[in-house]
């Protein structure tokens, strides 16, 4: 695990400082949204527009960074390292030929896989709790006080098992295909389509199919508004373990490339 964290660190930390500065960045916008020139212009948008970009309240500092840093920009941003982080994991490693040399050793197939989801974990742990320390830093100066510091954990830790999911579906499409580009590809298409699903679902009345999207249970509670919501946490936890449980089981049965 700590090998894996060690030669994905740069990428890492520029994910982490990236994410964490773009989040800043357009929280230092909320002071002049506040005053109502973006709401008014937002107002020409369509309601069901408004509605699918979580613009219905931008007037607020929980409805604007709902809408805008942790609605939009925040996780495409965070999940992109994910994406690219599971598809290394385990078929990046297969292709370049590394993975064949690693397992002559005396070490399970199991073991490989749950260390390098562990390094996953730890990886969406680090950019969420440096977006939570930068959200924290612009909080005064941005007029963000009406979020408490649980409230912007919540939303954090929100952020990580999301991380996590994308990330650890992308893992399993490697270990079951051995294939970088169909992980990376298979990933990527699971994101777009999950995020289609939580902003377009409701506007052709099937509001249920929501439910099966992460980026519901990662925002659909509203973190910043109502703190930690456990069902939606513990949807993406569960989803999460589900996925790399498929992992294990595909990745011990099948012969690797050689």
């Amino acid at each position: 695990m700590t090998h894996t964290l060690w030669e994905g660190r740069r990428a890492l930390a520029g994910f982490a400082a990236g994410t964490a500065l773009v989040g800043a960045l357009y929280a230092g916008f909320y002071p002049q949204v506040a005053d109502g020139a973006m709401g008014q212009a937002v107002q020409g948008f369509s309601p069901a527009m408004r509605e699918a970009l979580r613009m219905e309240d931008l007037g607020s500092a929980a409805g604007y960074l709902g809408s805008s840093v942790f609605g939009i920009i925040v996780p495409l941003v965070a999940v992109i390292w994910g994406v690219a982080t599971g598809a290394r994991a385990i078929a990046g490693e297969e292709e370049a030929g590394h993975l064949d040399l690693l397992l002559a050793h005396p070490v399970s197939r199991t073991r490989v896989l749950l260390d390098r989801f562990a390094a996953l974990a730890a990886g969406a742990a680090l950019i969420a709790a440096t977006v939570w320390v930068a959200m924290l830093a612009v909080r005064p100066g941005a007029d963000l006080g009406d979020i408490g510091v649980a409230e912007f954990a919540a939303q954090c830790l929100a952020l990580a098992l999301l991380v996590v999911v994308f990330g650890t579906l992308t893992l399993a499409i490697g270990a079951a295909t051995g294939s970088r580009g169909a992980a990376l590809g298979g990933g990527a298409a699971a994101v777009a389509l999950a995020y289609v699903i939580q902003a377009l679902a409701g506007q052709v009345g099937a509001g249920a199919l929501r439910h099966l999207s992460p980026f519901h249970h990662y925002i659909g509670g509203e973190p910043l508004r109502h703190g930690f919501q456990w069902d939606g946490l513990a949807t993406l936890t569960g989803t999460a373990l589900v996925l790399l449980a498929v992992a294990v089981v595909t990745f011990d049965r099948r012969d690797l490339a050689t």
